[in-house]
């Protein structure tokens, strides 16, 4: 790769990382093709991007990047593969499910919002991360909740009324 190659390939990294607030990087050396086409389709189907990047590029993108990655440029040792994702626990639930049949792809770290998680440790945890939507569904449910109780309740009294009057 020459230098022109490589400063195309950190501008085009630092472009994707400041388009999204969520990115996992794994290693995911090792699979054979089946699975890694496996686990493509996986990511396609979720609407998560998956790219194999070298250390150093992604490394030079992250230290361009306006955002702070903290130690996340540390884990990039061996081969790394980024998921970027608009919903934060999508790639996590993906390689939860793949790790099932294999001990890969393992999760090197990952950046949420401005939150750097290190460690495949940490996999649990942001798979069961709550996505914006389901926070918001959560939180309707719950206003509506009261609401639909006073109006149950209102109706109940109501059709209790009109039954002593007709008696």
């Amino acid at each position: 790769m020459t230098r022109e190659e490589k400063s195309i390939a950190i501008e085009n990294l630092t472009a994707q990382l400041a388009g999204t607030n969520i990115i996992y990087v794994s290693d995911i050396s090792g699979l054979n093709a089946e699975t890694t086409s496996n686990l493509r389709r996986a990511c396609f189907k979720a609407g998560i991007k998956l790219e194999v990047v070298k250390n150093t590029l992604l490394a030079k993108a992250m230290e361009a990047s306006a955002n702070d990655y903290g130690d996340l440029p540390k884990v990039l040792t061996g081969n790394s593969a980024i998921f970027i994702s608009d919903v934060a626990n999508a790639p996590g639930k993906i390689i939860k499910d793949f790790r099932k049949k294999s001990d890969k792809p393992l999760l090197k770290g990952a950046y949420i919002n401005s939150e750097v998680y290190i460690g495949d440790n940490q996999l649990d945890a942001l798979a069961t991360i709550k996505s914006k939507e389901e926070l918001l569904g959560e939180l309707i449910g719950l206003l509506q909740s009261p609401a639909q109780r006073i109006i149950s309740a209102l109706q109940n009294k109501f059709a209790g009324s009109e039954e002593e009057t007709e008696a």
